[in-house]
């Protein structure tokens, strides 16, 4: 018997169920749970939640479709960010090709504390509007 409960996941809303899943598929090198896979036969995708596990089969990330689901704001407190998610790098150099790769599955940048000697990093969006740290430590 644990003394603790266990992180099982972290799960996120999106408007876009299978969007928000490819591209922290792809961030963060995952793969789906058996059965969560995209269609290859061309049908209908009606997922509305999807299991992502790491490469030991963790559970690391699921996404719940929410079509109500409003993007958040951040910096401004208009629409609270609700949740978010810190991803650390070894270096300057891993924090630049990461920012990329997120970009380029397109992430949106929204603040840039590269130039910090204690703690470079930067703030991005997912494609949901999930503000997402990636930070060296």
């Amino acid at each position: 018997m644990s003394g603790y409960p266990v992180l099982l996941h972290t799960a996120i809303d999106a408007q876009d169920c299978r969007g928000l899943a490819e591209f922290y598929r792809e961030l963060l090198g995952l793969h789906y749970r058996d059965g969560d896979e995209p269609p290859t036969d061309g049908g209908l995708d009606d997922a509305d939640w999807l299991v992502l596990l790491n490469d030991n089969g963790d559970r690391v990330v699921t996404v719940q479709e929410k079509k109500e689901t409003v993007r958040p704001t951040w910096p401004s407190e208009q629409v609270p960010i609700q949740m978010h998610m810190d991803f650390k790098v070894s270096s300057p150099e891993e924090l630049e090709r990461h920012r990329e790769r997120a970009e380029t599955l397109g992430a949106r940048l929204l603040y840039d504390r590269s130039e910090d000697e204690g703690e470079p990093l930067y703030v991005l969006a997912d494609l949901a509007g999930h503000p997402f740290c990636l930070l060296v430590q």
